[in-house]
């Protein structure tokens, strides 16, 4: 009889158990509220729409250095690689041959300077015998002409030795520009002339130097098309920026000059150039750079964290923004290019849209969410916990 009992009062303290158990399990399952979703508000501003292109460097200036004499090159005056000025001597050819013309030329004109006196006196004697007709007037005019004869004699050796004397001077090889001289490709002993293929060395001034920028004719043209029309606006001046071969920054910014007017048939580009200053001699002409470039300023612009926009199953952009009472709406984008970390919106959003960039994971539209502002800043999770949340409570 105890047994029974015992046994009774052993059962109906299990059940009490079970019972409390399953109402604390149930309080625990009690939901807690609509997730927490982080937003932005989309706000219209303007912002400076820039592309990133491939381009090479090119010197400012390029100068080959080319013999205008035949001789041999008796010295080479300059090292490889330094920095030479304009004027400055870089070779010698043997001067011997154009100074024994020079003497010839200075001979000739002495001789014929002295035959115009002569011819001069001659004409003047003559005149005045042929105003008495003491001789005949052809003697006269003959006279005449041997004197005019004598005079141009003297120009054209003077002419003759001038020729001559230029020709000596081209015995010392001169740099036509400044700049960084390369490899001499003629040594000490070499014949040269003036005729040859190969010039003696090549002199490149890359201080400032120019980038050559490769962008798409069918770009250029929808780019000056948004301006005429008034959706861009564009600075004269608008600035250069450069990445190295290496993905380092360029510390200078460079100004754009201008864009080819011929468009590459092959290619179907156009050729932007830019210019760099190169005070240190760190962009050498060749390189392979990337140039990012301002195309211009949209005045009114929506810019949205990439972060917050997915794609349906067409492929198309979409975000869920906060909507009427709270709950979610979603909305397809219209965007076609980034700035940064951001997309420029077109069409889809207007300003004073919140849209959800964080803890929208395994949300849906149409369910209420409780929003707050995105801090970009925030650790990762600061909203998505919240998600989380739902979904256990959701299982």
């Amino acid at each position: 009889m105890v047994s029974k009992r015992l046994m009774s009062c052993v059962l109906a303290s299990s059940a009490l158990l079970a019972l409390t158990a399953c109402g604390g399990g149930q309080q625990q399952q009690a939901p807690q509220g609509p997730p927490t979703v982080g937003y932005v508000v989309a706000r219209e501003a303007p912002v400076t729409l820039t592309t990133e292109l491939p381009g090479r460097t090119t010197a400012f200036e390029t100068s080959e250095v080319r013999p205008q004499v035949n001789g041999i090159v008796l010295d080479r005056l300059f090292v490889e690689g330094d920095v030479v000025h304009k004027g400055q001597a870089l070779y010698r050819i043997d001067p011997a041959p154009y100074q024994a013309q020079v003497a010839s030329a200075r001979a000739a004109l002495t001789r014929a300077r002295s035959s115009i006196a002569s011819s001069a006196a001659l004409a003047r004697r003559y005149g005045e015998l042929v105003k008495i007709n003491a001789i005949a007037r052809q003697e006269f005019e003959n006279a005449q002409t041997s004197a005019a004869q004598a005079q141009a004699d003297v120009s054209a050796q003077q002419a003759a030795l001038r020729s001559a004397q230029i020709d000596l001077a081209r015995t010392i090889i001169r740099a036509p520009i400044t700049g960084r001289i390369g490899r001499s490709l003629f040594t000490t002993g070499a014949l040269v002339s003036a005729s040859q293929a190969n010039a003696l060395a090549t002199i490149q001034r890359i201080d400032p130097v120019y980038v050559d920028i490769q962008e798409s004719s069918a770009d250029l043209l929808k780019l000056r098309q948004q301006i005429l029309s008034g959706q861009l606006t564009r600075d004269g001046n608008a600035k250069v920026k450069l990445k190295l071969e290496d993905g380092s920054e360029y510390g200078a910014q460079g100004t754009l000059r201008f864009a080819d007017v011929t468009v590459d048939p092959t290619t179907g580009s156009q050729v932007i150039r830019a210019l760099f200053p190169n005070p240190n001699g760190l962009l050498l002409p060749g390189m392979f750079v990337r140039a990012s470039l301002a195309e211009g300023t949209q005045a009114k612009a929506i810019l949205i964290p990439q972060r917050a926009v997915s794609r349906d199953e067409r492929g198309d952009p979409t975000v869920l923004v906060i909507g009427a009472g709270n709950k979610i709406e979603a909305r397809s984008l219209q965007s076609n290019r980034t700035s940064g970390d951001n997309w420029i919106v077109t069409g889809g959003l207007k300003p004073g849209d919140k849209v959800i960039v964080e803890g929208a994971m395994m949300l849906r539209p149409g369910m209420p969410v409780q929003g707050k502002p995105w801090d970009p800043n925030a650790k990762p999770g600061g909203a998505q916990p919240q998600a989380g949340q739902a979904k256990t409570q959701a299982k």
